[in-house]
């Protein structure tokens, strides 16, 4: 009996649990110009371009991604979306911070970045795809195992969706356009502090933030600033990928593009999956 439970300590030390299916809502606290849909998924940003900070409803556990997909842009304005996490209960604060930068970090223990156009596609020192290959199904950070499918944004198809198809095949959808899915974690190390992470499409940023105090709940940040006007929070299963996922990975690979999928013999609803 000693013995196994030696096993499952040691097998809980090398990876971090993660809920399976990480259901995530918005705080009832938030900036004074964002709205809410009725089941705190979506947030929208009402007027001006600022009074829009979003907060996570509880604490991100180790591991655990916050994402959000770009539901409309807004032209006119300069900048983008802003995510991160602080170490402050939303509950606790004063008055909601008109800007996530500088006044919410501002506060201490607060990490957040803006996202730019320029935002690099895949982390430092990783590798490109092969043309043709599939992609990896999960996204590895450090210890975390993470399932790519619901990381990677999609266009819509339309009329000239097929000339972009060549960019989604690389996960190139740029960080700030429609569509456009971003992601914020933490992964524990060692010495019990954390670095955060920051995910776009699919790709990891990198370690954007060190040393961040686990002991401290962590909340995520979205401020839903300047031209990006509403989000849309996407929900991640952490199980194995479904055997709906398989087959569009593998039907996407073998079709020009994806408005070539409305004329396979496939069942309405797995067609429909296959060209998202």
């Amino acid at each position: 009996p000693a013995q196994g439970l030696k096993i499952v300590t040691t097998a809980t030390m090398a990876a971090p649990a993660v809920p399976r299916c990480s259901s995530t809502r918005f705080h009832h606290v938030h900036g004074a110009n964002v709205r809410m849909d009725p089941t705190r998924t979506q947030a929208t940003r009402v007027e001006s371009f600022a009074h829009g900070l979003c907060f996570s409803r509880e604490p991100l556990a180790p591991g655990q991604i916050f994402l959000v997909e770009i539901e409309e842009k807004e032209r006119g304005w300069c900048g983008h979306l802003r995510v991160g996490l602080t170490a402050h209960d939303p509950q606790s604060l004063r008055a909601v911070p008109e800007y996530s930068l500088p006044d919410l970090a501002s506060l201490g223990d607060t990490w957040v970045f803006a996202i730019t156009r320029s935002h690099n596609r895949v982390a430092p020192g990783a590798e490109p795809r092969a043309p043709g290959t599939l992609p990896e199904p999960f996204l590895r950070i450090e210890r975390l195992r993470i399932p790519r499918d619901p990381l990677v944004g999609r266009s819509r198809p339309g009329r000239y969706s097929h000339l972009l198809d060549s960019l989604y095949q690389l996960n190139v959808l740029p960080a700030t356009a429609r569509r456009s899915r971003i992601g914020v974690l933490y992964a524990p190390q060692p010495d019990g502090t954390a670095d955060m992470h920051i995910v776009i499409n699919g790709e990891d940023m990198g370690a954007s933030a060190r040393g961040l105090p686990t002991a401290r709940p962590l909340y995520a940040v979205v401020d839903v600033f300047a031209s990006t006007k509403s989000v849309r929070l996407i929900q991640v299963d952490y199980g194995l990928p479904s055997l709906q996922t398989l087959c569009r990975l593998v039907i996407q690979k073998h079709v020009v593009h994806r408005l070539a999928i409305g004329g396979l013999a496939l069942p309405p609803a797995l067609r429909t999956f296959c060209m998202e």
